[in-house]
This record gives C-alpha cells, structure tokens and sequence, in this order.
C-alpha cells in the first residue's frame, strides 16, 4: 500500500473518531439536560420543533439565571413561611378557592425573597425551569385552573402541587411552623396587588388626567373666545 494510501485512511479514521467524539458529546449534554428540565425539555421541543434547538435555548436559560443571584432564605423566613402555609392549608377546608389563590401569591412572594424576577412572570418560570424543574411542572398544570368554578378535587390537587414546588423554593419539608392566621388576608391582598400590578403596566401609557383637564379646558376657553357673538 503506498505512502499516500495510508495517510488518507488515517486522516479518514481521525475524521471518523472527532465526529464519534462530538456526537457523543452532544448526547452527553443532551442527557444532562435532560435530567435536569425533566418534562421541560420535552415540552421545549415541541414546542420549538427540535431538540437542537430546545438544547441552545435551555443553556443559554442556564447562563442567564445563573446571573441573576438567586439565594437561599434566612432562617427566619423560612419560619414566616411555614407558619403561612399552615394557616393556607386550615383555610382550604372553609374556602378552598381562596386558600389555592393565596397558596400561589405566596409562592411568588417566596420568589421575591429568593431574588427570582418575580415582576416578569416569564423570566421567573425559565428561572424556576432551571431550579426546581420537576415540581414546576405540576404548577404549570395548575396555572390553566379556573378556581371558581373548579370542583374541591380539582382545588385540592391544585393546592397539593402548589405544596410541591413551595416545599421546594423554601426548603420546608412537612415541617411547617405555626399558623400565622392574621397573614392570610395579607398574602391575599398583596397577591392581587401584584396582579392588578402586572395589569396595569400591560396597559398603554396615557397621559396625567389633571394635565389632560387643564388642556381641554384651555382649548374650550379658545374656542369660546373665538366664537362670534
């Protein structure tokens, strides 16, 4: 076989090995990311069409809550919330339509304690999809439920995923402190706030109605001026 031969079946057999090695990675960090976003990753490529693609954008997700300094709770309101949860939990067996709608305000204000950018729902479920991917996937199923009208089954499942990912973001596991009754209608109000909040910043921007007034009194008095008599 001559020199030249032999080099191209070796330059054949590199080529081979490099593109083994490179699919093999791509597998490799397919799998761990995988692992990690669990059924986020699958509804990822759907809904973007293609795993490569699901792949770009989970890491680059990775890359930006890695800069957003997310931490752990103090102590001290770990304990705040476990009492709140408690006093959640005792409101279901009266209102259970109002303690799932106060369980998830409560959730994001354990969100806001954390550091997760709770005023942009969108960034803190991708944040929430990298930390705690597995029981953000139950609270994504809730999200759809029309409280009002749903049956108590329907609320208790809902609650009972809301428990999930709240025991998650605290840390608290069955270990709740005591009930901090006075701290519902707080959570509550504040939750609606919130709301009414992301309601009005989606909302055009209109001018300062006593700017407005004193404009269209002045164009009044011009036009009256105006007028013959």
């Amino acid at each position: 076989m001559s020199t030249g031969a032999m080099i191209g079946i070796i330059i054949v057999v590199i080529v081979v090995v490099v593109a083994v090695v490179m699919v093999a990675a791509v597998e490799l960090r397919r799998a761990r990311l995988r692992r990690r976003f669990g059924p986020e990753y699958d509804r990822l490529a759907r809904q973007l069409g293609s795993r490569k693609k699901a792949d770009a954008e989970l890491a680059e997700r990775q890359r930006r809550v890695e800069a957003l300094g997310i931490h752990e709770l103090t102590p001290e309101q770990q304990a705040r919330y476990g009492g709140d949860w408690t006093a959640v939990q005792e409101r279901f067996v009266d209102a259970p339509a109002e303690a799932v709608a106060v369980a998830d305000a409560l959730i994001w204000d354990v969100m806001r304690d954390r550091g997760y950018p709770a005023d942009d729902r969108r960034a803190s479920m991708d944040a929430l999809s990298v930390h705690h991917a597995r029981p953000m996937e139950g609270y994504r199923q809730t999200l759809e439920l029309r409280t009002e009208s749903a049956s108590t089954e329907q609320l208790r499942e809902a609650l009972i995923r809301h428990r999930s990912l709240f025991e998650d973001l605290t840390g608290l596991h069955g270990g709740y402190g005591a009930p901090g009754r006075h701290r519902v209608a707080a959570i509550r109000d504040g939750g609606a706030e919130h709301r009414a909040a992301d309601h009005r910043a989606a909302e055009p921007v209109v001018g300062d109605p006593a700017a407005e007034n004193d404009k269209l009194a002045a164009e009044n008095a011009s036009r009256t001026a105006d007028t013959p008599r």
